[in-house]
């Protein structure tokens, strides 16, 4: 049975935060709350976690997973990113972006498209997420709650509670989050738009 969580999207309470990290430390599996969607996520350790995540969306190992970072200085860590590159990511985050980047040997070979060796990263411009990604000090492996055979995420956390108490350990209500998805930019090889989605693709020229 999955846990509860209301906190507060502008003050997040920091005992209930710690509480969500400990889940998280622990394998759990959570939906929390970011700028884009309600998004499902695990640590990047654990790979029964990853395994339980792909399982709920019915995605297999082509699918990019998305590690949520703190920071810029934090993504720099798991991915390839050039001084352009990174001026460009500077002014795009936090923010409802997703950028497709080559990955570091600091990642998991589990976690990267299996032909590409690339991985989703982003920063998202949430207080709650933000709070959990301080608390934790290491990113989150995630992915949009969108749930196989359906056109939108989740958005109530209460029907998310329903739907999902046996299969996550817990789930934030971080109040409105939308459903529109993070835009996707792939920047392994010039800069490409993948999904036009609620980041400003024109920071990018595109």
């Amino acid at each position: 049975m999955a846990q509860f969580f209301m906190i507060h999207p502008d003050n997040p309470q920091a005992r209930l935060i710690r509480d969500v990290v400990a889940i998280l430390q622990a394998g759990g599996v959570v939906v929390y709350p970011t700028d884009s969607c309600y998004a499902l996520g695990c640590i990047l350790g654990d790979k029964q976690a990853m395994e339980r995540v792909l399982a709920i969306r019915q995605l297999d190992l082509r699918h990019h997973l998305t590690l949520v970072c703190h920071n810029l200085s934090e993504l720099a860590n798991y991915a390839r990113v050039d001084n352009s590159q990174f001026r460009q990511l500077k002014a795009a985050t936090p923010g409802s972006y997703t950028f497709i980047l080559q990955a570091t040997k600091e990642l998991p070979k589990r976690t990267l498209h299996p032909k590409r060796s690339t991985i989703g990263l982003r920063v998202p411009d949430h207080k709650v997420a933000l709070a959990m990604l301080a608390e934790l000090g290491e990113p989150i492996l995630s992915c949009t709650l969108m749930l196989p055979g359906e056109e939108e995420p989740l958005t109530d956390p209460y029907e998310i509670r329903e739907r999902l108490e046996h299969s996550v350990d817990a789930v934030i209500d971080g109040g409105w989050c939308g459903t529109e998805p993070t835009t996707v930019i792939d920047m392994t090889d010039g800069i490409e738009l993948i999904r036009r989605g609620k980041g400003d693709a024109t920071l990018f020229g595109l």
